[in-house]
């Protein structure tokens, strides 16, 4: 039986109180009709015996404390699902708005999802492609991880992310399985549409799920904008058996609304305003990730949040860090010098990189090549940090080869095109062709037998590159001088 509360109690923020309310449950579903008659949509947040606290969707403006009827729905906020999804717009609640109409559900999920149980969790192996060479060589993206990106206000976080999403692509032959949903929270109109009209204009949005929370939507829609996507994601991967890749920008954006409506609830607050409960919040999304016994599909996850101040000890990638298997973080330095994608690879990893790379997934020399990579660079920083106290001029010789190694590695190797798509194979190429610049006895990451596999190779065309640069150089020259009119070399 349905039945129709008359009037409101309290009215604080986009909180409304009712009283004397039988059998409301949390997280309940509520419609509210107004005196106009224009209906808004709400959920139980808090029950306190017969009191109960609903978040009301679109505000609380023009709501009348006498004469608003109030129904509690009896079920859990659930979003419309079916293949048709792919290709499509919505808004942070999953209403669609791209012109399209309504998707016709062939069933309906509860957003908040149901917890994997661990026995039956698959351990994840395999890659994703991401076409970004310092990603996929150094802290590769495994089926079923969660991996964060750790940027900074201002910084290309959304640029990269744009560039996953239009190359990312499965190892296997075909890929006609492969999907992407994209959510972003707390994004400002013209971000919003850069990301619809790079999706459109690439043509991979047939293959890409959108949700658009807008910086001016309501923050209850921020807080569901997530856990909607998330369950489009297990629908398709579960259900249609397609691995997905989530890509979520911005957590922060995020955490900050659940900072706000944890405040007008009256909750003691934690550390920085945040609540108590975020750690578990988080959890909560980040955990939905993985693969699952008896599906062929995957949910991998990409979550990118702004670091505050670029504090990496701030509560949201803090917390984020101690959730998720690794990150990737994005230095500000490299970000101004012009480096694109400004990955620092040194504080970044992928905890799961080393059970889906090698022979069978990437290629055999992946692991040793890897290893040596982050072994250069380290020896990189150290003689930066010694040359900035006693100058350049006054290292070693070997310090002065890691010095011209440091500079190559984040110029050709780290910085690509924002459409620059490369493939495992030559990212693992350049990265041999970098070191060959390297004395072979430096490099103590690698045996005998795979330096001589791919290390002398490599040294071998990069003499032959140079050789050809410097013929071409001289031809030039050579051209030049023809061009000049006779006696142009001689001083008048």
């Amino acid at each position: 039986m349905l039945i129709d509360y008359i009037g409101v109690k309290e009215i604080n923020g986009s909180l409304i109180v009712l009283d004397d309310v039988e059998g409301a449950s949390f997280e309940e579903m509520v419609e509210i009709r107004l005196e106009d008659g224009s209906i808004r949509q709400g959920r139980v947040v808090q029950i306190d015996g017969k009191r109960v606290v609903i978040q009301v969707f679109e505000g609380t403006r023009g709501i009348s404390l006498n004469n608003t009827r109030t129904r509690l729905k009896g079920h859990p906020m659930e979003l419309a699902l079916s293949p048709e999804i792919l290709g499509r717009v919505f808004d942070g609640s999953g209403r669609p708005i791209d012109g399209l109409g309504d998707i016709y559900p062939v069933r309906r999920e509860n957003i908040n999802g149901s917890p994997i149980n661990p026995v039956s969790r698959i351990y994840p192996r395999n890659y994703i492609n991401t076409g970004v060479s310092s990603i996929d060589t150094l802290m590769t993206l495994i089926r079923g991880q969660k991996l964060p990106i750790f940027s900074g206000s201002g910084m290309k976080h959304n640029e990269l992310a744009v560039q996953i999403a239009r190359q990312a692509r499965i190892s296997d032959d075909g890929g006609d399985n492969f999907c992407i949903v994209f959510a972003a929270m707390g994004a400002k109109n013209d971000v919003a549409e850069y990301f619809r009209r790079s999706f459109d204009e690439s043509g991979v949005l047939q293959r890409v799920v959108m949700f658009l929370n807008l910086s001016n939507d309501p923050i209850i829609e921020r807080i569901l904008t997530p856990r909607c996507a998330l369950t489009a994601a297990e629908y398709l991967a579960f259900e249609l058996d397609m691995h997905v890749l989530v890509i979520m920008t911005d957590m922060t954006s995020y955490a900050e609304a659940l900072r706000e409506f944890s405040s007008s609830k009256g909750e003691i607050p934690g550390r920085k305003g945040y609540p108590g409960y975020l750690y578990s919040d988080l959890a909560s999304l980040y955990e939905r990730a993985g693969m699952i016994e008896g599906h062929k599909g995957s949910v991998t996850q990409i979550p990118i949040l702004t670091m505050p101040n670029d504090d990496v000890t701030h509560p949201v990638p803090d917390l984020t860090g101690y959730i998720t298997e690794g990150q990737i973080v994005l230095d500000r330095t490299m970000d101004n010098s012009g480096v694109y994608p400004p990955v620092s690879v040194l504080p970044s990893l992928s905890r799961l990189m080393k059970d889906g790379i090698g022979k069978g997934f990437t290629r055999e020399d992946h692991a040793d090549l890897s290893n040596q990579l982050f072994a250069a660079y380290a020896q990189v920083m150290d003689a930066r940090s010694l040359a900035s106290v006693i100058g350049e001029e006054e290292l070693s010789p070997v310090d002065k080869q890691y010095m011209e190694f440091g500079r190559l590695f984040e110029q050709k190797f780290i910085s690509q095109g924002a459409t620059e798509n490369r493939t495992i194979e030559q990212s693992l190429d350049l990265g041999w062709e970098l070191l060959s610049t390297l004395p072979r006895e430096q490099l103590d990451r690698v045996d005998d037998a795979t330096l001589d596999k791919y290390y002398e190779p490599a040294k071998k065309r990069a003499v032959a590159n140079s050789a050809a640069k410097a013929i071409q150089t001289d031809s030039g020259n050579d051209s030049e001088k023809a061009d000049r009119p006779a006696g142009a070399d001689k001083e008048g």
